[in-house]
């Protein structure tokens, strides 16, 4: 089974692996982080841009949306030489729910000037295994494989991986794959109990300095909720060489009981 399986040009069908945490009859957003990022290399790579590398990648969340067929469709804001604006969105039911807006830079060779990188952390392979279902439902959380080092709530390492395909008989890229696990910094260094504690994200954005080399992802994480009713979720990305970026989400953060 894949997350998706693709019904047209611009058209796509999600399977039961993408049911969601907070709610199971809706979709958990990171597979289709993931298929936004796809679509957005696709395009270009089909307008010839190979020369051209994904930097930051901003998505929000427009709400909670069912497990239902979608629609996509891609646009260049900006064009440019050497840098460009690319939109996509995701409807489903008519309605719009996730779209993301990347800049994309030209690549060149700056080996010589690399600095300031975050200092690595212990690999997948010195951190605990943890089942992500004794907090969360849902077919998305069933379909990976996590291991995880508390410091305290809210504040820890997690590798994650997954063996699901995005797509069904479609080549995606390693850092589509990759994206697509972003969001689950959100979910598994949890600050409160989610039975008690609402805290989804609305939004999520990547700034990264390279491309990932895909295997594990791993997200040195700190959740911090504000007094009123908003928190952050902020982490650094790392994979087996190191870290390669950073990413927020935004929080609502309400009681539930």
């Amino acid at each position: 089974m894949s997350y998706f399986r693709r019904t047209g040009a611009t058209t796509f069908d999600p399977t039961p692996a993408v049911g969601g945490a907070w709610n199971t009859a809706e979709q958990h957003v990171a597979p289709t982080v993931g298929l936004l990022t796809h679509l957005v290399e696709t395009d270009r790579v089909a307008r010839g841009r190979d020369d051209l590398t994904l930097a930051r990648l901003s998505f929000d969340v427009w709400g909670p949306y069912p497990l239902a067929p979608m629609e996509t469709a891609v646009q260049v804001l900006r064009p440019g030489r050497g840098v460009e604006l690319v939109e996509a969105e995701v409807r489903c039911g008519g309605r719009r729910v996730a779209t993301l807006r990347a800049w994309l830079t030209a690549a060149s060779a700056t080996v010589a000037l690399e600095d300031g990188v975050p200092d690595p952390v212990p690999g997948p392979e010195d951190t605990p295994a943890w089942d992500p279902t004794t907090d969360w439902p849902g077919g998305f959380v069933a379909s990976v494989d996590v291991r995880r080092a508390l410091e305290t709530p809210g504040r820890g390492r997690v590798w994650v991986r997954t063996d699901v395909p995005l797509l069904d008989d479609e080549e995606v890229g390693t850092l589509a794959r990759t994206v697509g696990l972003f969001d689950v910094a959100n979910g598994m260094t949890v600050r409160a109990d989610p039975r008690a504690v609402a805290f989804p994200n609305v939004d999520l954005t990547a700034h990264l300095f390279r491309a990932p080399a895909g295997g594990w992802l791993g997200l040195d994480t700190t959740v911090t909720f504000g007094a009123g009713g908003t928190g952050v979720t902020s982490a650094v990305l790392h994979d087996a060489d190191g870290a390669f970026g950073r990413l927020a989400q935004s929080l609502v953060v309400r009681r539930l009981t």
